[in-house]
């Protein structure tokens, strides 16, 4: 059972993984030659990540687990003038997601109704009727709604699917290993301020196959100086905006759904 967190989501015992995931990484380049910066410069153009980079990258993860249930926003270029946004809630600890999605066209609004998802794919609902169902929470909406009222389907290579898939997927119960991420590729991009707070903006490791070799990873991380991640985008393939996700801040009441689209 992971232990308890503060109310922003922030562990007592953060400052002891942070300090012991950059030792990580300081043995691994003194054993292996990597070339890792080791303080943070003030250059405005790209560069590999400092060791403690490294350590809060590679922390983000655990973070977010730790800090679940979270409120997620998701929004998506479908091509076509088509956008989506998906505003809902994350468990980790299930790696299940429930909210309300909302579909936009060149002359104004398209779809809209609940939204089910993990791993494996999708469920989508319409929304409830009458004025009280509409202001209550997307999970609480999910709760009410039968197995046959939804609409299950697995992924498709789609821009909403692939940032649904790769929303649930961010939290992980362990640490990333700093030292494999500064050697995959990581790079500190620049400095972002979002909400008045200041985060690193890190292109991530590149997992094989993801990209050529010497090309940046198509994610980007916005990660800040205790290891919590704010912020991801994914480039798509032909697509000008790349599909965002934001993590917005702990749900601690929120209860996700068992997975209703499920047959059986």
């Amino acid at each position: 059972m992971p232990r308890k967190t503060k109310a922003d989501g922030r562990g007592p015992r953060r400052a002891g993984w942070l300090k012991a995931l950059i030792a990580i990484v300081v043995c691994g380049a003194a054993a292996g030659g990597l070339a890792v910066y080791w303080s943070v410069s003030d250059e405005a153009t790209e560069r590999p990540v400092t060791t403690d980079e490294a350590g809060r990258l590679a922390l983000s993860r655990l973070n977010l687990y730790q800090t679940s249930p979270v409120a997620v926003t998701l929004t998506a270029d479908e091509g076509g003038g088509v956008s989506i946004r998906v505003e809902g809630v994350v468990d980790y600890r299930n790696h299940r997601g429930v909210g309300r999605y909302r579909s936009t066209g060149a002359n104004g609004p398209l779809d809209h109704g609940l939204i089910v998802w993990d791993t494996g794919g999708l469920g989508l609902a319409p929304d409830q009727d009458g004025a009280a169902a509409s202001d209550a929470p997307a999970w609480q909406q999910a709760e009410h709604i039968p197995r046959q009222g939804w609409s299950p389907r697995t992924y498709t290579a789609d821009p909403l699917d692939a940032g649904l898939n790769l929303l649930v997927q961010l939290g992980a119960d362990r640490p990333d290993n700093p030292l494999l991420l500064a050697q995959s590729g990581a790079r500190w991009l620049g400095r972002d301020r979002i909400d008045g707070r200041s985060y690193d903006r890190f292109a991530g490791p590149r997992a094989q196959g993801s990209a050529p070799d010497g090309a940046r990873s198509p994610l980007t991380y916005w990660v800040d100086g205790d290891g919590g991640l704010r912020r991801v985008t994914m480039r798509m393939t032909g697509l000008g905006t790349p599909t965002t996700v934001d993590i917005t801040g702990r749900q601690p009441d929120a209860k996700v759904p068992e997975a209703p689209w499920i047959a059986g």
